[in-house]
């Protein structure tokens, strides 16, 4: 075993557990290579679902994915902690102890070897030093945040159902802060769900005059990046919807009963949910020495490689990595998108197995598909790269909401295979045709 290649793989998102499933298969089957996977975590769920999970038109046991099983499954080794600290003289990682929910711990720190250090941590969400974020408002970076949400959510339901005086204008109002793929998404099927919840029995509710919802952006109009006509078609819906749309709008200061905008103004607000701006994590601020730019990436190479370090990778929405234009040239950098996590955890499998071939490493190329963005049953929006023309191709409608789920479940197929995506589709269509009602728990 010792002399096996040890890979270590810190983050089991989009990127880390399709990665370290290739990798259990390709080598850890016939134990070429030990490959461990770490996360602070015991599931994994695809973070672009998250929003489902706050509005509660999904049921996170339908889609979540057990570390331990998937593992044993797929022979590679799964480890739960928090990342805490990298020697990388000794070629070593530690992890924090993990606790349960009373804070008692439940593994001791570990110290993991490797040859081959992958980090794909994902991000979360930037508040900007803004007054009042960290006291008063909701994100949707976890499971816990978008169960926590939604709990929430029903709970100010039925508060607002039995009490005996006129329900406040600040209840029931959700104000989500950001208008980008994940604010849009969830004020769309807030919609929906909170009118399936206020009918199970909560008549004293009136839907369409005590339910808001409001969407603030800072800049001039909501998903900036997509076209403009798509952004425009999108806020008219919304609009038509009842949802309260506000652009130009900075957030100065969340309080506990709502937000204050930078021109004055002050909107009452049960919920507040910050949906604006992507960083890394904060303790990845040049980390054992590595280099991080402003929002705490690490900075790679176009080879996935950390800059300081040859044997340490990132990929993912923690990584800085380089981004050609169709000439070769410098365009920025990839940016933070799950197919990019997909394209990268492709690319890393062929970089590891170059690596144990002592083969020279290869640069990534990332390829831009376009953005979608799901508004619920009512519709889905984007644009797509045309391949041929080299223009973008705006699609709405029943063809882009298929596009929209071929992304989950070229995720899938990664993690599960041909045979098990196809029964879990078919198995979640029953259900919904059998159940279609909102989830309350």
């Amino acid at each position: 075993m010792s002399k096996q290649h040890k890979i270590v793989i810190v983050g089991g998102g989009a990127g880390g557990l399709e990665l370290a499933t290739r990798l259990g298969h390709a080598y850890g089957r016939n134990q070429r290579a030990v490959v461990t996977l770490v996360d602070k975590n015991r599931t994994h769920i695809w973070k672009p679902k998250l929003h489902e999970i706050a509005s509660g038109s999904m049921d996170l046991g339908d889609h979540e994915v057990d570390y331990m099983a998937q593992a044993h499954w797929h022979h590679f080794t799964f480890r739960i902690g928090e990342l805490a600290g990298l020697d990388r003289s000794h070629k070593t990682i530690e992890l924090a102890p993990y606790l349960d929910e009373d804070g008692i711990a439940v593994t001791p720190t570990q110290r993991i070897n490797y040859d081959t250090l992958v980090i794909c941590i994902g991000s979360l969400s930037n508040d900007f030093g803004t007054q009042g974020v960290k006291e008063y408002a909701l994100k949707l970076e976890t499971q816990h945040d978008a169960k926590s949400f939604h709990s929430k959510m029903v709970n100010a339901c039925i508060r607002a159902h039995h009490q005996s005086e006129v329900i406040h204008k600040r209840q029931l109002h959700v104000a989500i802060i950001g208008a980008g793929a994940t604010g849009v998404e969830l004020a769309a099927e807030l919609h929906r769900t909170t009118r399936e919840v206020v009918a199970f029995g909560l008549d004293r509710i009136d839907v369409d005059k005590d339910i808001k919802v409001s969407l603030i952006e800072a800049a001039d109009r909501i998903l900036p990046a997509l076209q403009p006509r798509m952004s425009q078609a999108t806020e008219k819906l919304l609009s038509h919807l009842g949802v309260q749309v506000l652009t130009s709008s900075k957030v100065m200061e969340v309080t506990p009963t709502g937000i204050r905008l930078a021109d004055g103004r002050e909107i009452e607000s049960e919920l507040v949910v910050w949906a604006a701006g992507v960083k890394a994590p904060d303790f990845l601020k040049d980390f054992s020495g590595l280099e991080t730019n402003r929002i705490n990436q690490l900075v790679v190479f176009d080879t996935l490689q950390t800059t300081r370090d040859p044997d340490v990778f990132a990929l993912g929405d923690c990584a800085a990595c380089p981004c050609s234009d169709a000439d070769g040239g410098r365009a920025g950098f990839v940016p933070p998108r799950a197919q990019a996590a997909h394209q990268q955890a492709t690319h890393m499998f062929q970089q590891i197995k170059r690596r144990m071939a002592h083969q020279p490493l290869k640069a990534y190329r990332y390829r831009d598909f376009g953005s979608l963005v799901s508004l619920g049953k009512f519709t889905t929006v984007g644009n797509m790269m045309g391949g041929l023309t080299g223009k973008s191709l705006m699609i709405e409608g029943y063809f882009a909401k298929l596009m929209y789920l071929s992304l989950y479940k070229l995720h899938e197929l990664a993690i599960h295979g041909f045979i098990k995506t196809t029964l879990f589709t078919l198995s979640r269509l029953i259900t919904k045709q059998t159940n279609p009602t909102v989830k309350l728990h």
